[in-house]
């Protein structure tokens, strides 16, 4: 088809409009970008080109209760050099004097950075790396070194700083003090973490970021201080009396906590697990907390004071344990000692820690009405978490007549601590709160919070969660929980220098997958009349060839916990003259009542082995000078004499 010249006269204006039109639509946008969004576009070049690094603050410090560091953050710092922001005239008169500060500084040759800097100038690296994790000192010294003296934009100096959190006493209670949500840490994060500063970088080659100076633009804020109530010596002693126990009975992991019975206050928590080296522990997760397991036998102390809350039985209720052994439905109640214990009481059945005379007990006066003791348990608070200030508490366990899985042996069996679950604080709770009159008070893992020597917050008063039994109920238990270590099951952990109290615990566990795993547990306090510390050994799965009693694999470490606090932590300072001349220092209670009082005065050392002799005496202050081999026979200062720090006492042994 043939086209005329009044049509391509059409098209050809046609193509012309539609060019004016898209130049027109060109001139307008670029119009509104430079004038109407130009502010918008502006700010877009300039944050791919510069942008605002936060910078973390240092965390704030956590100290034990002696104001001995468990945790601070430190300062490093990261170096590196832009040589193109340096002069050619400054680079050539410096090159050489950086190269040789820097090789006195760190292992490598002068020719090493000297060739390494002018390949970088020669490269056009604006971001070349110098060092890395220098601590405040080294960086002071290498920012002084020539050219890099001339600061960021003559010397092309560029520091980064970063903060890197340690732990002064390594891996000891590591799992206590915690780290981002665990823990200390993770539980006064708000108080910790202070506030993050603002530093101005602009983007380099290879999507590098370059500070633009020395200077932040908003500088960080440091966190404030948390005072714990851990004390690092009782920490030590409580961690390597675990440790020991666990190394010689190959068990899978553990727990210890020693908790101050007026103030709840935690003093020592320590959870070591088997790691992947054989042999080898380590704070693997805070089984204390987290973890709730069948009690056993430690659970027998919750089911008598239900038991005589509800006055249905008092302690000199005599029950027969048969043969020592008890058949409920199609299962059986066996008791540790073959053919049983005979007619016993029930302070005696707590003593020798009879499985057929408790499970006797809490069935025949229950049964009817199971509800009432359940009741009973959870009016105790032992269906509930305790409410801790670290995160990760585990829920407790109480079965109910109307649940599903109740059954006929249900609670006979939960007399004895199985069915049940409660973690290791919960259950030191409990036995604390009978050590302190059957009021309970909430653990405590803080005393202050500082702003350095300013207090913002301090906590002072035990937190009264309400009380477990009276004060009368309260007392009875006390008396049995003593004669336990005197001479019932825990008779083995006796010391005549000191009382304790407290209940052996053996549970067998995940029988049903395989046999012959158990948890050995020991909870307790001391001393025995005057309670001033509460303290609970949870051991899991120790090699049976060994053993695996509470009173074997657990209580042990009860007391040499117990022993060491005593030695080594004094209550007071100095004893009153009057009160001196009182004591009749012969006596052996007498003498060791005053060796965990006081320090300025003599103790009697007679009859003791040389190494604890060494032990009090250095923790007294005093140096000993040893004679002979064996037990202490003569001191050359009298017990009951005055003594001053570094002053020699001579032992002689025999």
């Amino acid at each position: 088809m043939n086209l005329t010249d009044k049509d391509i006269l059409k098209r050809y204006y046609l193509i012309v409009v539609l060019f004016v039109t898209v130049a027109l639509a060109i001139v307008y946008q670029l119009f509104n970008i430079q004038f109407n969004q130009g502010d918008y576009y502006t700010e877009l070049a300039q944050n791919t080109v510069y942008k605002n690094f936060k910078i973390e603050p240092n965390r704030g410090n956590i100290y034990d209760a002696n104001m001995n560091l468990l945790a601070t953050s430190v300062t490093k710092y990261e170096i590196r050099f832009d040589p193109i922001s340096v002069t050619k005239s400054n680079f050539n008169t410096y090159l050489n004097p950086l190269s040789d500060s820097l090789s006195k500084m760190f292992s490598k040759s002068s020719a090493y950075y000297k060739n390494k800097l002018k390949k970088a100038r020669a490269l056009n690296n604006r971001y070349v790396f110098i060092a890395k994790n220098l601590d405040y000192s080294e960086y002071i010294r290498i920012k002084n070194f020539p050219m890099f003296n001339l600061g960021a934009y003559k010397g092309g100096f560029i520091a980064e700083q970063s903060t890197v959190r340690e732990h002064p006493l390594g891996k000891i209670g590591r799992r206590t003090v915690g780290y981002n949500n665990v823990g200390l840490e993770g539980a006064f994060e708000d108080y910790l973490q202070g506030e993050k500063g603002q530093r101005l970088k602009q983007k380099i080659a290879k999507g590098q970021w370059k500070p633009l100076t020395d200077l932040n633009q908003v500088e960080p804020v440091d966190g404030l201080d948390v005072i714990s109530t851990i004390d690092v010596n009782i920490q030590d002693i409580t961690h390597h009396a675990l440790l020991a126990q666990l190394e010689y009975f190959e068990a899978e992991h553990g727990t210890a906590v020693v908790m101050e019975t007026k103030t709840g206050e935690i003093k020592a928590i320590s959870n070591l697990g088997l790691s992947n080296e054989p042999g080898k522990y380590y704070e693997k997760r805070n089984y204390a907390v987290y973890e709730p397991h069948e009690p056993g036998s430690t659970y027998k102390l919750m089911s008598l004071v239900a038991a005589l809350e509800d006055n249905v039985v008092d302690t000199s209720t005599v029950i027969d344990t048969e043969n020592g052994r008890l058949k409920y439905f199609d299962r059986t109640v066996y008791d540790s000692k073959r053919g049983g214990y005979g007619k016993i009481s029930v302070a005696k059945a707590f003593e020798v820690s009879s499985n057929t005379a408790f499970a006797k007990m809490i069935y025949e006066n229950y049964k009817n009405q199971p509800n009432q003791f359940v009741d009973r348990l959870k009016m105790m608070g032992l269906d509930q978490k305790i409410g801790l200030q670290i995160k990760g508490e585990g829920q407790p366990s109480i079965p109910h007549p109307n649940d599903s899985n109740w059954y006929g042996t249900t609670l006979p069996w939960m007399s004895f601590g199985y069915g049940v679950s409660q973690t290791a604080l919960q259950i030191l709770s409990f036995y604390n709160a009978i050590a302190n009159d059957g009021v309970m008070v909430k653990p405590r893992f803080i005393k202050a919070v500082r702003d350095r020597h300013k207090v913002i917050e301090q906590y002072t008063e035990p937190q009264i969660t309400g009380s477990v039994c009276s004060k009368e109920t309260a007392k009875q238990v006390r008396a049995i929980l003593k004669n336990v270590v005197n001479r019932g099951t825990a008779s083995n952990i006796y010391s005549p220098r000191f009382s304790m109290a407290g209940k052996t615990g053996t549970c067998q566990t995940e029988y049903w997958v395989e046999s012959g795993r158990y948890i050995a547990s020991f909870a307790g306090y001391f001393p025995a009349d005057k309670p001033k510390y509460s303290c609970i050994v949870v051991i899991h799965k120790p090699n049976p060839e060994k053993g695996y009693y509470g009173s074997t694999v657990a209580a042990p470490v009860f007391k040499r916990i117990a022993k060491k606090i005593y030695s080594d932590t004094p209550i007071e300072a100095r004893l009153p003259r009057t009160k001196l001349n009182q004591l009749q220092l012969t006596e052996q209670d007498n003498y060791n009542q005053v060796l965990n009082k006081y320090k300025t005065i003599m103790p009697n050392l007679v009859g003791m082995p040389a190494m604890d002799a060494i032990s009090i005496l250095e923790n007294l202050g005093l140096k000993a000078k040893l004679f002979g081999e064996g037990k202490v026979i003569k001191q050359s200062l009298a017990p009951g004499k005055s003594v001053k720090e570094n002053k020699q006492i001579n032992l002689v042994l025999g």
